[in-house]
């Protein structure tokens, strides 16, 4: 013990052998983990069995169409700025089950797409159309001065009016429009925001299993560093006295001579 003590050298190379041992478990249990992670995500997005849609040609479409689906993918990548994978990994034409995070948001963004372009059907009953004049939404002739150009000026009657959604997001509208409104709960309606938030959760955990299988191969790769710089430090040691911890013999004058 006492000579291990004097060589610090071997002393650091062993402590370095040691932690890349940890090292290296660290690494196998946050692959493990990973692995288990992925199995999860693809049980459950084949259970779900949702998939993006595919020309003879390989190229995704919409409704049958590339153009709707050039039109979402422009939504997703210039719009929200997302950085999306092509080919293997990301989407790819050989695996359309919805199953990673590129997959995730462009489902996503097609939603949203349908939702921001959509029209939705606001009807109003002589007792809603007296309500909003009561409440100033209506001028007291029933004229309306609200958002929805297309009814400006006119007076409203018991009815179904059109209301497009023009790219508006939750926020986007005015609640206490007669018009507006309503169309906002119809727009992004409970199911809209259910399915996009389930979505974001899938992207979400999809990324959050590459990063941890990152660290997992950062572990190893500091388990092979501090390795392989414990093995050069005892090495070293070894090589300056001969030994690893035994001192390192006298020459004999024979051997001198020799």
């Amino acid at each position: 013990m006492k000579n291990l003590l004097k060589k610090p050298l071997a002393l650091l190379g062993i402590f370095l052998m040691i932690v890349s041992i940890g090292y290296f478990v660290g690494a196998g249990v946050a692959y493990s983990k990973t692995q288990d992670g992925y199995g999860s995500l693809e049980a459950f997005s084949a259970a779900q069995n949702v998939e993006l849609s595919y020309n003879d040609q390989g190229q995704l479409v919409d409704r049958g169409e590339t153009a709707g689906a050039d039109e979402i993918m422009a939504l997703l990548t210039e719009d929200w700025d997302f950085p999306v994978i092509m080919g293997e990994g990301g989407i790819d034409k050989n695996d359309p089950v919805v199953n990673n995070a590129s997959e995730y948001m462009f489902q996503m963004a097609t939603i949203s797409y349908h939702t921001l372009h959509g029209t939705q059907n606001v009807t109003l009953t002589e007792e809603r159309i007296a309500a909003a004049i009561e409440a100033g939404q209506l001028d007291a002739d029933g004229t309306y001065n609200g958002n929805v150009e297309a009814y400006v000026g006119q007076v409203l009657e018991p009815g179904t009016y059109e209301v497009p959604v023009n790219g508006r997001y939750w926020t986007g509208f005015d609640r206490s429009d007669v018009l507006d409104g309503p169309a906002r709960e119809l727009a992004w309606s409970g199911t809209a925001h259910a399915l996009v938030a389930e979505l974001g959760v899938g992207a979400a955990t999809h990324s959050a299993l590459q990063l941890a299988l990152g660290i997992a191969g950062l572990l190893a790769g500091l388990g092979v560093v501090t390795m392989a710089m414990g093995i050069a430090f005892v090495w070293e040691a070894k090589r300056r006295d001969g030994s690893l911890f035994g001192p390192k013999p006298e020459a004999t004058p024979e051997a001198a001579k020799a």
